[in-house]
């Protein structure tokens, strides 16, 4: 649980500073034979920061819990 933790605070901390990223994808325009025309478009994959947020208050509830357990 410990190292879940750890990884969801990492995780929730990148989250929140890098809100996305785009990917470049080829799309085809036209297909005719030997003639083909493609385009280079550029997407948006993007999360809400809120989500880094939740996802590194889990971590440290986690990160609590399991520190709670050893010492009980």
């Amino acid at each position: 649980m410990k190292a879940l933790g750890i990884i969801l605070i990492i995780v929730g901390i990148v989250m929140i500073l890098f809100r996305g990223f785009y990917v470049e994808t080829d799309k085809e325009i036209l297909d005719a034979g030997p003639i083909e025309i493609t385009k280079k478009e550029n997407r948006w994959i993007g999360w809400p920061t809120y989500a880094g947020g939740i996802a590194a208050i889990a971590g440290i509830v986690l990160l609590v819990s399991a520190g709670k357990r050893r010492g009980a």
